[in-house]
């Protein structure tokens, strides 16, 4: 049960005073959380967090006051001049004077009654409000505020200024934060003492409150004290729930997995190529751990092309010398196939037999497969998120391997987990993720990375290139053509946009079409999956010698012959994408390249983004790097659970603090499992403040 005490902040947006459906929708588009799943609640408001902030404080006077400055001005009114009658688009007018000049404040659409009420002739008030000159002539045009001089206290000296969406003023929106901030109740403090004291932390309360109302510029800083209790706040929360589903997890027993190594012998021995140091580093920790009673919960990272499906079978191989089956997940069927295209061979080599499922499998040939399973006649099976539906039964799952993992949540992991009898799990992914994001979205796994290219990857020569030298691309590429080799060109939209100006898959397509007729062809992510192979299939076996895509080529494909790739409007993708787009090409034997065809003029993040690309090759460094120029955004592909989209933090700022939640939830947890001391019980309070409802399920689960 929710503690009744945080009711105040569950409740409904719209039970504050002047919110209504209207309102609460527009208001939910600024909301950080993600609200895809429930109306927005009253707590929701108070994450919501200024960007800058308004100083009402400068008064220089009228004839002093820049244009476009937002200035206070204390003002004597000396006559109204409404519009003219029938004339509706006429603005109305005040006059008003202070000892320095006159100023006209202008209205449009404006209730004459409503303004001599305010504006009283003769009145002394304070005016404030954004400055423009006409002509030499002072205006302000629909003043922010407008209060008698007696009461200037109500003036705010600053104003924080909030992100607004199409139709919600920034008046509204503060007006309803405020409101929340008033439920908010007095709750127990879920931070320890000491911890507080060494961060400078102020209470919960006080840090909103100083965030919403800030008496300094300093105040919204992200790296003031103010913000960084409020992400430590949320860290803490994220590390909790990460460390209660590895606790719940570990708590399901494993059982120790050991063989004799002849299948993992013949799978090495059936290799056209010798290991890297990482690679067998890696085969060694997850060897180990599958030898352990516990579970094991192993996030695999490698770069483009590091050889992470090697690793990963010969993990499969441990489980099937202990006599049981793996699985192997990929979020799409491309991928899919494509693992089993380097799994199935060696498998067979090594005596075992393994299969694929997916959404496209029916009738007879989906039963062989579900028969396999659960008779144990498939060791190895690879496939789609249908791997979890309840239709597939294992005779002995004992090992889950789950690729990309961002692409997949928490929840996922726990139901492919429930499919065995408590199975270890690997975890892979091709997204280098800087150390603090390994923290944030994985911090309850142990971590091997692969470092070093297969042997025989040659570097990849990267170029920046305008698009007004197209021409000239084209030409080259009719060289490259001729010579054999093969080119990726990648577009950032399937079809044509009014709204944006890039090219589109469908347009490149059309115009690469007429230059090199029937060699091109298209893949994009709104074809069905047997015209997608189909496009894959023709390229890899040679009938077109150019393909044309989305960044649904991103993630795995394999075409070693493929030596080119051109990424058009290369300015418009993220660091990491670029470099996984990148890792299309360089998989074989020739040397490759990458154009990075961009549309003048650059911005300096482009400008340094595309520079960097040029530099280095480390997809590590380049995740670093990403990381700097862009914050967390979105740099693990998608804003879901088990990905760290943070309503508050900021790793670009609080990275630091990351590492010390990581450790205190531990320590927590290692003290008070059940977290039912004091601390535990407001850290329970916290889980729900934070929206991990689920945690604290996984503690009343046991």
């Amino acid at each position: 049960m929710r503690p009744s005490l945080l009711d105040p902040l569950f409740a409904p947006a719209t039970s504050l005073e002047g919110v209504g459906d209207k309102v609460a929708g527009l208001i939910a588009n600024v909301v950080p959380a993600d609200l895809t799943s429930r109306p927005l609640r009253v707590g929701d408001l108070l994450f919501v967090l200024s960007h800058s902030l308004i100083d009402r404080t400068n008064r220089p006077g009228v004839a002093l006051a820049p244009q476009g400055a937002i200035v206070t001005l204390a003002l004597t009114v000396d006559r109204h001049q409404p519009a003219p009658r029938g004339k509706k688009n006429m603005p109305y007018r005040v006059f008003a004077f202070d000892d320095t000049g006159e100023i006209a404040l202008t209205f449009f659409h404006a209730h004459q009654a409503y303004l001599e009420r305010q504006l009283p002739v003769g009145a002394e008030v304070l005016v404030s409000g954004r400055m423009e000159w006409f002509n030499g002539r002072p205006s302000m045009v629909h003043p922010d505020y407008i209060v008698p001089a007696a009461e200037a206290e109500a003036l705010p000296p600053l104003e924080p200024v909030y992100p607004l969406t199409a139709g919600l003023s920034a008046r509204v929106l503060r007006r309803t934060i405020g409101k929340a901030l008033d439920r908010l109740p007095d709750l127990p403090e879920w931070q320890d003492t000491s911890l507080r004291e060494r961060l400078t932390l102020p209470s919960f309360r006080a840090a909103l409150q100083t965030l919403h109302d800030p008496q300094r510029i300093d105040d919204i800083s992200p790296e003031g004290p103010a913000w960084r209790r409020i992400a430590y706040d949320e860290f803490l929360a994220a590390q909790l729930s990460l460390a209660l589903v590895r606790a719940r997890t570990r708590k399901l027993a494993g059982r120790p997995l050991t063989g004799d190594g002849a299948v993992t012998a013949r799978i090495k021995a059936a290799l056209p190529y010798t290991l890297t140091p990482s690679q067998e580093q890696a085969v060694a920790d997850i060897h180990t751990d599958l030898a352990h009673e516990q579970r094991m919960l192993r996030l695999l990272q490698g770069d483009v092309g590091a050889g992470k499906t090697v690793v990963a079978l010969l993990a499969m191989a441990r489980a099937a010398e202990a006599g049981g089956q793996s699985a192997l997940m990929a979020p799409t069927e491309l991928l899919a196939r494509q693992h089993l295209a380097t799994i199935a061979p060696l498998a067979e080599a090594a005596g075992l037999k393994a299969a694929l499922l997916t959404g496209r499998e029916k009738g007879r040939e989906r039963q062989a497969v579900l028969d396999g399973l659960a008779s144990g006649g498939i060791s190895f099976v690879v496939g789609t998120h249908a791997l979890f539906q309840e239709t597939v039964h294992f005779r002995d799952l004992v090992l889950a391997v789950i690729d990309e993992q961002h692409r997949f949540g928490v929840h996922q992991r726990l139901a492919i987990s429930a499919k065995g009898d408590a199975p270890d799990m690997l975890v892979m992914t091709a997204t280098p993720i800087p150390r603090t994001l390994v923290l944030s979205a994985f911090g309850d796994m142990d971590v091997s990375r692969l470092t070093e290219k297969p042997a025989g990857r040659k570097p990849i020569r990267t170029v920046t290139m305008p698009t007004d030298r197209l021409d000239e691309l084209v030409e080259r590429l009719r060289n490259a053509i001729a010579e054999g080799q093969k080119v990726y060109w990648i577009c950032p939209l399937v079809e044509e946009s009014e709204a944006i100006e890039l090219t589109s898959a469908e347009d490149r397509f059309t115009a690469l079409k007429r230059v090199f007729g029937e060699t091109v062809g298209l893949v994009h992510g709104r074809l069905g999956a047997r015209e997608k192979d189909e496009a894959m299939r023709a390229f890899k076996e040679g009938a077109t010698r150019i393909l044309v895509g989305t960044t649904v080529v991103e993630v795995g494909v394999d075409v070693p012959d493929a030596t080119i790739i051109v990424i058009e409007h290369a300015e418009r993708f993220g660091l990491a994408q670029l470099h996984q787009l990148r890792g299309r090409v360089g998989r074989g034997e020739q040397a490759s390249s990458c154009v990075l065809l961009y549309k003048p003029p650059l911005s300096e993040t482009a400008k340094r983004r595309l520079a960097i690309l040029r530099e280095t090759e480390d997809g590590f460094l380049i995740a670093e790097e990403d990381l700097k120029l862009r914050g967390e955004g979105d740099l693990l592909g998608t804003r879901q659970s088990g990905s760290p989209g943070f309503q508050v933090a900021r790793l670009e700022f609080h990275a630091e603090l990351l590492v010390t939640a990581r450790d205190d939830a531990r320590l927590v947890l290692s003290r008070d499992p059940e977290l039912a001391s004091e601390r535990g019980k407001a850290l329970r309070v916290l889980l729900y403040l934070f929206g991990k409802d689920e945690a604290v399920r996984l503690l009343r689960a046991g």
